[in-house]
């Protein structure tokens, strides 16, 4: 077991934070936090009236825009209208164990939404991006693992949580990646990635009342899960604290599903730097986008 860190949240007056998927979850809570302690928190949303009423009850400095994370051309408007500094990203967005359906863009939802969509975000939004850039990812990852030759689920049966797993490893790997263009540009831009844990959000099953699984996960979510407020904590720590790039951090108690934010484990497949290399080079491919002159 790792021990954890202590961290507080700095003044962060003067500093803007983006944040995907805030109107939410653990989103919501980080918005909230960061907001609370001076910086201005870019709600970045798929629905823009819940990310309003999200915003409404943050303190501070907070402004809502249009994201939907599974569909390249609202990341590529999103990015062309913004063009302001960044010093905090914070990739968050996420779906997790949905039925088959694909993006707009033709891609599997989890591996379009939770990998492509933010490292299409991410690229675009580099050059504006000062200090930091955290993607959420998951003990999930254990799970995954990254098919070049099926990507999208187009030739397998489709397994919903394999499928959240191969998103949740491609976003270690993407981070993983990241931090290594970042030092070869000499970027003082570091990437980390976190998770929280098992917490209680609204990610677990779908909306499907009917549906066994969905009512054993949500069940199963009550009793045994963390609350949003400490599944965010890793989140924040990922954030703020003083971290060398490419950190992973996570909960330090039991299988690191809950407890104080510290170095999290992860798995071989997640540290392979050809597989990292590789699935950039293919999600450039796959989305148009490109590392950019830093």
């Amino acid at each position: 077991m790792t021990s954890p860190i202590d961290f507080g949240i700095p003044d962060l007056t003067g500093r803007t934070a983006l944040i995907t998927g805030a109107n939410s979850g653990l989103g919501r809570v980080t918005a909230r936090v960061l907001a609370g302690r001076g910086a201005h928190v870019v709600l970045a949303v798929r629905h823009r009236a819940k990310g309003e009423a999200a915003a409404a009850t943050m303190p501070g400095s907070t402004e809502v825009r249009d994201l939907d994370l599974a569909d390249l051309s609202s990341v590529r408007d999103f990015a062309a209208d913004f063009t302001e500094p960044v010093d905090l990203l914070i990739n968050n967005a996420g779906i997790m164990i949905p039925p088959l359906y694909r993006t707009v863009d033709g891609f599997e939802s989890q591996f379009g939404t939770n990998h492509l969509g933010h490292f299409a975000l991410t690229n675009l939004l580099l050059p504006q991006v000062r200090e930091r850039i955290v993607t959420v990812s998951s003990i999930a990852h254990r799970f995954g693992m990254i098919d070049f030759d099926d990507l999208q689920w187009e030739r397998r049966p489709y397994r919903p949580m394999a499928a959240y797993g191969q998103s949740k490893l491609a976003n270690l790997l993407f981070t993983a990646e990241l931090q290594r263009r970042l030092e070869e540009s000499s970027s003082p831009v570091t990437a980390v990635a976190a998770h929280p844990g098992y917490a209680a959000t609204n990610l677990f099953g779908s909306d499907d009342e009917h549906r066994l699984s969905d009512r054993i996960n949500r069940t199963f979510t009550r009793v045994f899960a963390q609350r949003e407020q400490d599944g965010a904590r890793p989140i924040l720590c990922a954030a703020v604290a003083d971290l060398p790039g490419g950190s992973y951090i996570g909960p330090t108690g039991p299988f690191e599903t809950r407890g104080k934010p510290g170095f999290a484990s992860r798995s071989t497949k997640s540290t392979d730097t050809e597989v990292a290399r590789r699935l950039w080079a293919v999600s450039e491919e796959l989305t148009g986008v490109t590392f950019p002159e830093l």
